[in-house]
């Protein structure tokens, strides 16, 4: 599996955890990110998350900034991405099981590394269960 993932001057560590763990679980990685503290701009990190999506590029993507809000809204300007906001892992459970998102957001400033991990991981596993989910998510999109 492909995983695009990005990141602002917020969630370096973040990533860092979040990208071991994929690698060792034998996933494919693009690393959008900074890895620095330095201050940058979260959309310069979250379009290209959105593009490997929305492309086919990466199956999924991950992005973190300081609320999850700046860089969530960013990748939601693509109309194939369908991004959540996450801070437990039942809500990114949900994300999947009900809203079939396809981009994680994390906010590095409200959650532990080891919660955004086991988000990421719960993320990844947890299906996507149709049925009557799938007529409300076909109209998300505004094209």
């Amino acid at each position: 599996m492909k995983i695009s993932i990005g990141n602002d001057h917020a969630g370096p560590e973040y990533k860092m955890a979040i990208v071991e763990m994929l690698k060792a679980k034998g996933y494919e990685v693009t690393n959008y990110g900074t890895d620095t503290t330095d201050s940058v701009d979260y959309p310069d990190f979250g379009h290209p998350v959105a593009l490997d999506v929305e492309n086919g590029k990466a199956d999924f993507g991950i992005v973190i900034c300081g609320s999850g809000n700046g860089i969530n809204m960013t990748v939601n300007k693509h109309q194939g991405i369908r991004s959540a906001l996450c801070w437990t892992k039942e809500i990114a459970a949900l994300a999947r099981q009900h809203n079939n998102a396809n981009i994680i957001s994390i906010p590095a400033r409200f959650t532990a590394i080891h919660q955004a991990v086991e988000m990421v991981e719960t993320f990844l596993n947890t299906d996507f269960e149709g049925g009557r989910h799938q007529n409300r998510v076909n109209k998300i999109a505004c094209s």
